[in-house]
């Protein structure tokens, strides 16, 4: 989405080293698949003069150590360069912790299993996404509302 949102003119993207293995190995399918260069590294060290080049930047909140930090400095340093911030939030962890909104992401998602069936019952498991208004039609799928056909229905 963070690619998409720069039309794909920013090939870079930034994933934090410290989110779950497993994801980023989904990212890294998904982004070899788009031509997308990755650079994995700690959140800061980030390289902020390039940061024209970078389509976004991942972080999760609980990372996979459980270290919760808040990111509104970085959040409000990638802005004046439009880097697109999405952070991979653990939902239940939102009723102790400041929301990803507050801190300045443009894009949440995460897990919400732990709100759904148990793991030992199988699958598929429910998960979230949520983004700025101003991503909204960035999104993947539909996002419902109202709209008119050609005879104004």
């Amino acid at each position: 989405m963070s690619y998409n949102v720069h039309n794909g003119k920013r090939v870079k993207y930034f994933v934090s080293d410290s989110i779950f293995p497993q994801t980023i190995d989904v990212i890294k399918t998904k982004a070899f698949a788009l031509g997308i260069e990755l650079e994995i590294g700690k959140p800061s060290e980030f390289n902020f003069d390039a940061a024209k080049e970078y389509a976004g930047l991942i972080v999760q909140n609980p990372d996979n150590l459980g270290n919760v930090v808040d990111f509104s400095d970085l959040a409000s340093k990638l802005k004046k360069d439009k880097v697109v911030f999405t952070v991979i939030q653990d939902i239940l962890s939102l009723c102790l912790f400041k929301p990803p909104g507050e801190i300045g992401a443009d894009i949440c998602c995460g897990s919400a299993q732990r709100m759904g069936i148990p793991m030992a019952f199988g699958g598929p498991h429910p998960g979230f996404m949520a983004c700025t208004d101003k991503y909204k039609r960035k999104m993947p799928g539909r996002i419902i509302g109202v709209s008119k056909d050609v005879h104004g229905n």
